[in-house]
């Protein structure tokens, strides 16, 4: 089979040169959006009068034919095409003979490439904005059922202080937040159109960038030719803010992970998303969340290969930009794994309270409240410090907890202890004491879930918005 491109050569490429640079294996995952490309691109060839409307009718009917093919599952793809570009055209050809060839006037693979990657990345971008205000709405029916349910808050896995679950939760919720706004904002920079750069220096057909970028969507059109077929940044901006949320998805999993255990008890996941031993017919295993903590690793080895391919390239493109592909298709489908699996898990999830609540009353979290109770009597805050210190060790060594001491014991400490004492250490006025802006007090709490429902509900009509805009 003769090359699209072959007239310059005399030999036949040799097959495993085939085998090693075609990209078909993988890009074909781009077929949709290459047809979406094209067919934005060969409308304005014949709005400018690069080609008759006969051809660009007999096209635009052929493209929509492959469209077709492609849905079905039908199109057989072929190393010897090389690229999805290369697979649709020759497919255009013997669809509707040789006028298909003229769909590639006025534009290079090198900038065919790029725009079918900002087409599907945006679409990426806004499913991942709407799978995260699903887990943010499954954080947040949780956090609003456990409003009252408190539990120790850990600094260095130590038990530190009680906060109410669900202000820990409420944790998640900000920062899934944040992965929001990266994505919403990366959104930007995707949505630039850089089809009717060529291969690095434009066209010499009068073609018309900005109607190609009305028909697609497009915000704008990049400035600069070379900077439209070499630039990858926005990938690489796509794999951090991935990057960013898987951490943010293995910290809350490895969260879960410990809660479920035996040792803690906390909380318990649905069977659905946990799995058994093959040989110990006891065990329940926390599988998904272990599995999201161990493929963050994979999402942040894409980031660093494509920064690795990138960092020594002059412009403008070059073939080891192929490998910007498949580590982003690859961060894609594990992101949408886990966030589809996050959500149902989050929403399922048993708050075991009783077990939280003994934990608190089982520590000495509440320890900083007895310094502060000394401070507000005139004690200076280091020297109450100490006081508690010795108060701690002293219930260590007598195997009691802060409450269980008699208000005589206390006063071995100080004398500044009275009855009061007892109300301060109560987990509930513990909680509670924290009424500043941001803090676990139960009116701070539900202020944060107000604000955060708002939040929620323009994230839905952004998804909305930008579904539409991203077709």
């Amino acid at each position: 089979m003769s090359k699209l491109w072959g007239g310059r050569f005399t030999k036949q490429t040799n097959r495993l040169v085939e085998q090693y640079t075609a990209s078909i294996g993988f890009d074909k995952l781009l077929a949709e959006e290459d047809v979406q490309g094209s067919l934005a691109h060969v409308s304005m060839l014949g709005k400018c009068g690069i080609l008759p409307e006969e051809d660009v009718d007999k096209i635009k009917e052929g493209l929509h034919t492959v469209l077709g093919q492609i849905r079905r599952g039908e199109l057989e793809y072929s190393i010897e095409n090389e690229d999805i570009h290369m697979n649709i055209e020759k497919q255009l050809i013997d669809e509707i003979g040789p006028v298909g060839g003229k769909l590639h006037t006025g534009r290079s693979r090198n900038d065919q490439v790029a725009t079918d990657m900002h087409l599907y990345l945006r679409k990426r971008v806004v499913e991942f904005v709407g799978l995260l205000h699903d887990l943010q709405e499954a954080l947040l029916e949780q956090a609003k059922a456990n409003q009252e349910t408190i539990l120790p808050g850990y600094t260095h896995l130590q038990r530190a202080q009680p906060i109410l679950f669900a202000h820990h939760l409420m944790a998640y919720v900000s920062m899934f937040q944040r992965d929001i706004e990266r994505l919403q904002d990366s959104y930007r920079r995707i949505n630039v159109l850089p089809l009717g750069a060529g291969a690095l220096a434009g066209t010499t057909f009068p073609i018309d960038r900005h109607y190609v970028a009305e028909q697609l969507h497009f915000d704008s059109v990049y400035e600069n030719s070379l900077d439209a077929v070499s630039d990858r940044d926005f990938i690489i901006e796509f794999l951090a803010d991935a990057s960013i949320l898987m951490m943010h998805l293995s910290r809350l999993s490895e969260e879960l992970v410990l809660w479920s255990s035996t040792e803690f008890r906390f909380i318990e996941l649905d069977d659905a998303f946990c799995t058994g031993s093959s040989i110990m017919p006891q065990k329940k295993n926390p599988d998904v969340p272990e599995l999201v903590r161990g493929k963050t690793g994979r999402v942040y080895g894409n980031l660093m290969g494509l920064l690795t391919v990138l960092k020594s390239l002059p412009l403008a493109y070059n073939k080891d930009m192929q490998e910007d592909k498949e580590g982003m298709f690859d961060t894609v489908e594990t992101l949408q794994g886990a966030l589809k699996l996050f959500a149902p898990m989050i929403a399922t999830m048993k708050v075991n309270r009783g077990q939280m609540r003994d934990a608190v009353n089982k520590d000495f979290s509440n320890a900083t409240d007895i310094a502060d109770f000394l401070a507000n009597k005139g004690m200076p805050f280091r020297q109450a410090h100490e006081v508690i210190g010795k108060t701690v060790l002293y219930c260590i060594q007598n195997n009691k907890f802060l409450l269980d001491l008699t208000l005589e014991e206390f006063k071995q400490f100080s004398s500044l202890f009275d009855e009061n004492i007892y109300d301060v250490l109560q987990p509930e006025a513990v909680v509670n004491a924290r009424n500043v802006y941001g803090g676990t007090a139960s009116e701070q709490v539900a202020a944060a879930i107000g604000r955060a429902e708002t939040k929620l509900v323009a994230t839905a009509d952004w998804v909305v918005e930008y579904t539409e805009k991203s077709k």
